[in-house]
């Protein structure tokens, strides 16, 4: 289900994420979580957008629960953007692209539609 986005991992997350020389956004998510579903398409669509500027990937927190424990991920999906091994941003709930691309403003430059 992850399509083309990269899983980390309680394992890989500090080399991964942490260590990341780019902004990383990762996607909170579980297999039964029907709004983690639903926002998939458009990080992926996102990640195609903008991967020069920023890396996507995904963790799942059945399978990756310290990870999740950490950093207080109480609802999903969740998605956090690192920067510098540090939580800069949290978005929570399911959104549309343009919402998510919008709170994203300064970790990617827009493109203008059309």
């Amino acid at each position: 289900m992850a399509g083309t986005l990269k899983t980390v991992t309680d394992a890989s997350f500090d080399q991964d994420v942490l260590a990341s020389a780019k902004p990383v956004l990762v996607d909170f998510w579980a297999e039964w979580c029907g709004p983690c579903r639903q926002i998939a398409p458009s990080l992926e669509a996102i990640a195609a957008e903008y991967g020069d500027e920023i890396e996507i990937v995904k963790l799942n927190i059945d399978q990756n629960p310290d990870t999740a424990a950490k950093y207080g991920v109480m609802s999903i999906p969740t998605l956090n953007v690192y920067q510098g091994g540090e939580v800069v941003k949290t978005i929570v709930g399911a959104k549309p692209k343009a919402a998510i691309l919008r709170d994203l403003d300064g970790f990617v430059t827009i493109k203008p539609v059309g």
